[in-house]
């Protein structure tokens, strides 16, 4: 996919939309995880759109729609920041959607978790602190919900990273102006323990080994991330539209290693 693609099939959904079959809410759906297991998210949200059209208030086409924004936002480069945010704000937007429709639900807690993540993600350190706490906030409700959720141990994962990664003076001033309570909380060890309870929840996601591994790479802990590196060239990409570029990052990875 060329860097122009993802922003072109954002801007078609809505005329892509139309042209789908007529189906009810459940065809598209079904429709819809369908294009997702052939990694096509752009199929898939033009399906969860024309499912919206139907019932603009459905659970489940919300949380996924969020999902296959956040796929596609992924996908667009950094030179295409000003999209890129228009479609994570979109994804945020239908993701707390759903979490009014069902508050009890633990994916929509978790979509909101991801979406702000990675608006989080596209900004500056301090913003990054700011967004923070939300991100912690969904992803532990998530799985006070359901505490086999992998996606939200994953998050929770990778916040506890992203904290113990920011600079010293970040830190502070996230302690000093956002409360020392929450951020003393995050630690190296808590990241990989919540990286190893998503795969053993779900083994087979190849990000789970992925972020795993960087994490305990960056936790001065490489001989525990071969494997997980090794591993993931083993498996073959499954529905996360991702993985090939995750399977390209762990060999990447693992090469840097060898080379040491």
């Amino acid at each position: 996919m060329t860097m122009r693609a993802p922003t072109l099939a954002v801007a078609l959904l809505a005329f892509s939309a139309a042209l789908l079959p007529a189906q009810d809410i459940a065809g598209h759906l079904s429709a819809a995880e369908a294009a997702r297991c052939r990694r096509n998210p752009q199929e898939a949200l033009a399906h969860l759109r024309a499912a919206l059209a139907l019932d603009s208030l459905h659970y489940e086409a919300n949380w996924r729609a969020a999902r296959e924004l956040t796929d596609i936002g992924k996908m667009m480069p950094d030179a295409q920041r000003a999209p890129r945010d228009t479609v994570y704000a979109e994804a945020r937007s239908l993701a707390e959607r759903a979490v009014r429709v069902n508050a009890n639900g633990a994916d929509g807690h978790y979509m909101v978790a991801v979406a702000v993540g990675r608006v989080a993600l596209t900004k500056g350190a301090r913003e990054r602190v700011r967004y923070s706490r939300v991100v912690r906030d969904e992803a532990l409700r998530a799985t006070e919900l359901n505490p086999r959720h992998d996606g939200a141990l994953h998050v929770l994962g990778r916040w506890n990273a992203e904290i113990m990664r920011l600079p010293g003076v970040t830190k502070f001033f996230a302690k000093t102006f956002l409360g020392a309570s929450i951020f003393n909380q995050a630690s190296w060890d808590n990241a990989v323990r919540y990286f190893t309870e998503a795969i053993a929840t779900n083994p087979n996601h190849i990000n789970h080994h992925l972020e795993l591994a960087k994490t305990l790479i960056d936790a001065d802990r490489e001989a525990e991330a071969r494997p997980h590196l090794e591993q993931i060239a083993t498996m073959e990409p499954a529905c996360d539209p991702q993985d090939p570029e995750y399977k390209r990052q762990a060999a990447a990875t693992l090469a840097r290693l060898n080379r040491r």
